[in-house]
């Protein structure tokens, strides 16, 4: 400990005699730094805020109609974009920085150099900032303008334009295949002309004609089959039915409602043709089913007549006559089921002449499946074709529609809104250099210069300090002299005062320097 403090005095003491070399070193290092710190140029900033606002009502009502334009995912594109060499060109032209250029060598420093002082940095998802920084404050502010301008332009220009693209490539395929479209419905309805009962029903397309003809002939079959059980029924109901039955008189004579003859059932069935044919014609269903029941009642009219004039039948008619309590009329129930016959017979007919039809039909789509094995497979080919353009056509159709809306959107709507929170400023006090660090900084840099160069000059100094500093050498010492004189006291205060006061002359043009960069600053 005690020769830590003796080395501690030794320094002391070596700086104090070299005091003023320190002195001097320190002036000379804080003039020069504070030379140089004000050397520096001044560097303006320039800031602006961007506020990106994608409609928060059109965009989700839009989704799944028209074509969809992510604001965020265009946004990320145009940040890496801005500085691209295309805009750094316009920036440059828009700015008139190429006046201060002198060639292509100097355009390609400054296009690097405005690469990468002007920093887009995005602060939320929505809202970033430009900034810019330069010796010029104008030239500062006429930067992070331009760029904004050339962002915003970019920004809706660009959406349009790829929209406006966009819709007239959709418009030329849709001509292109409206063309495509027409030749293949031209080929398809000449090839259904020429073939019209080979091929497949539009209707039903999935169905090929010839399995459809087989089950149309096996459909009208059974029908046939069930209509003929049904006509065999009502033929084996009618035997077992009798055409006439007894009924029992009332009086001498049967009269009608209003005292008049009763009327026959031959003239009712023909009063009914006669209003049949009013509506219909000769050929019609009905109109043939009651002309023939008009003809099976004559012909039961006819035999019961003929029943009469045999001795048996003058006989009982005599018997009638006489007690007049019972007479044979038609049977109703019999008439009916003669009608339902005639109809079911009638039936059977239609059924039987449809049912060879179907069956010519077969015949021939079965010929011709035999003859033309490929006339199906070409058709089915063409009309595949024919399937996807339409459905091409169609998807097309939609597409531009939904860019139809997304430009209005864009143009219309301003789907995407970008908005200036902070424009830009000319700036009027530079943000760098930092002036008061660095002349502080200078200051404890001459200071500390000045207090080690008298420590370093006694390192190189040869002299002895004390009587131990010799006998370390190994030669024998007799003695010393502690004191070859006393210094006045008033002279060394006038040293140490001559020292002090240029040690305070120094800190007080710190001082002074301080006060000038704070009213630079606006801030005293």
């Amino acid at each position: 400990m005690d020769s830590m403090q003796a080395v501690l005095a030794k320094y002391m003491r070596a700086a104090w005699r070299r005091r003023w070399v320190g002195l001097l070193v320190a002036w000379l290092g804080c003039g020069a730094g504070w030379v140089g710190v004000y050397a520096i140029p001044n560097s303006f900033e320039s800031t602006a805020r961007l506020f990106v606002d994608a409609d928060a009502v059109l965009t989700p009502l839009l989704r799944g109609i028209a074509a969809d334009s992510s604001p965020t995912t265009q946004l990320e594109i145009l940040q890496r974009t801005l500085l691209s060499r295309p805009n750094l060109e316009k920036l440059i032209s828009k700015t008139d920085l190429d006046l201060m250029l002198n060639g292509q060598s100097d355009r390609e420093r400054l296009m690097g150099r405005l690469a990468v002082d002007i920093k887009v940095v995005p602060q939320t998802k929505n809202l970033f900032t430009i900034t810019y920084r330069d010796k010029n404050p104008k030239i500062a502010h006429d930067v992070v303008q331009t760029l904004l301008t050339i962002f915003i332009e970019s920004a809706t220009g660009t959406n349009r334009t790829d929209m406006e693209n966009a819709r007239r490539f959709l418009e030329r395929q849709i001509t292109s295949y409206e063309q495509q479209l027409r030749g293949a419905e031209k080929r398809r309805a000449d090839f259904r002309a020429r073939y019209p009962d080979v091929l497949p029903n539009e209707n039903n397309p999935g169905v090929p004609a010839l399995e459809g003809a087989r089950n149309a002939a096996a459909a009208i079959e059974g029908k046939l089959q069930d209509a003929m059980v049904s006509r065999d029924a009502l033929k084996q109901e009618v035997e077992n039915t009798p055409p006439m039955v007894v009924v029992e008189q009332g009086g001498p004579m049967a009269v009608g409602p209003n005292g008049a003859a009763p009327r026959t059932q031959v003239q009712e069935a023909e009063d009914q043709l006669r209003m049949l044919l009013l509506k219909d014609t000769d050929q019609h269903p009905d109109v043939i089913a009651q002309r023939r029941l008009i003809e099976s009642l004559k012909a039961d009219a006819s035999r019961q007549s003929a029943q009469r004039a045999t001795p048996a039948g003058v006989k009982a008619a005599a018997t009638a006559d006489a007690g007049q309590l019972k007479r044979s009329l038609p049977n109703p129930v019999y008439d009916q089921l003669k009608v339902r016959l005639i109809e079911a017979d009638t039936a059977i007919l239609s059924l039987t002449r449809q049912r060879d039809e179907a069956v010519r039909y077969r015949e021939r789509l079965e010929k011709v499946q035999r003859e033309q094995p490929g006339l199906i497979a070409e058709y089915q080919n063409m009309d595949r074709d024919y399937t996807v353009l339409r459905k091409s056509h169609e998807e097309l159709q939609s597409r531009l529609q939904s860019a139809n809306i997304a430009q209005a959107a864009d143009t219309q709507a301003d789907k995407v809104k970008l908005q200036v929170i902070d424009p830009p400023e000319v700036p009027r006090l530079p943000v760098a250099p930092n002036r008061m660090i660095l002349v502080s900084l200078v200051l404890l840099a001459g200071l500390g210069a000045g207090i080690i160069m008298p420590i370093a000059l006694g390192q190189l100094d040869r002299s002895f300090s004390t009587v131990d500093d010799l006998r370390n050498l190994g030669l024998p010492v007799l003695g010393g002299i502690s004191i070859l004189g006393m210094t006045p006291l008033r002279q060394r205060f006038m040293a140490v005062l001559r020292f002090g006061f240029g040690v305070a002359v120094l800190v007080g043009i710190y001082g002074g320097l301080m006060v000038h960069i704070l009213r630079t600053a606006a801030l005293i």
